[in-house]
Order: structure tokens, then sequence, then C-alpha cells
């Protein structure tokens, strides 16, 4: 499984390259902070909400701790998503956080 650190994600982000990521965190823990460009799918909907997703992008797959994400990249790369898990989740996350 390919894996990134949350600093790598952060530099990817302010220099404006396009990264799509998915937040699996439970509704009420984002309300704590999103990083700004993600897209919010609880893990526990990731099956049902598959069809939302582009087999030909790769997605970046974030949590609290990186657990989560971990099964959420194990789950989607059995159905030929491209996924990278980004190491240590939002706990290592130092950059930008946004509400929605």
């Amino acid at each position: 499984m390919k894996t990134i650190e949350a600093k790598e994600v952060e530099r990817l982000l302010v220099s404006g390259n396009p990264i799509n990521i998915i937040d699996v965190r439970e509704n009420d823990e984002v309300t704590q902070g999103m990083i700004p460009t993600a897209t919010h799918i609880p893990l526990g909907e990731i099956l049902n909400r598959i069809h939302e997703l582009d087999s030909n992008k790769e997605y970046v797959m974030v949590c609290r701790s990186g657990k989560r994400s971990e099964k959420a990249c194990t789950i989607l790369a059995s159905h030929n998503i491209k996924v990278i898990n980004m190491l240590g989740g939002m706990l290592s996350w130092k950059g930008k956080t946004i509400i929605k």
C-alpha cells in the first residue's frame, strides 16, 4: 500500500498540485476541522459511495490516526481505485483546516 506523510500532502496543496483527498472520519470528528480540499466520506459509507470516485484518479485517504484510512485504502484498492494512505492522519496534520 502506498503511503504519504502529512507534510508532503501539505506541500502538494500549497504548491497548487491537484490532489484528491477523502476524509473517512465520522461526522462529529470532521467538525473539528478538515483539510481544505478534502471530501468527507465516512468509512462506513465507502462501499455505498464508491460510485462517486473516479478509477482514473488517485485518492489520498485521511482519518484521525491513519488506521481507518488504511482500512479504506484496502477496501477501495480491492475495487481498483488508486489510493494512498496519509500516515498519522489528522494527528500529524500541521496545515490549514476548515470547518465544513
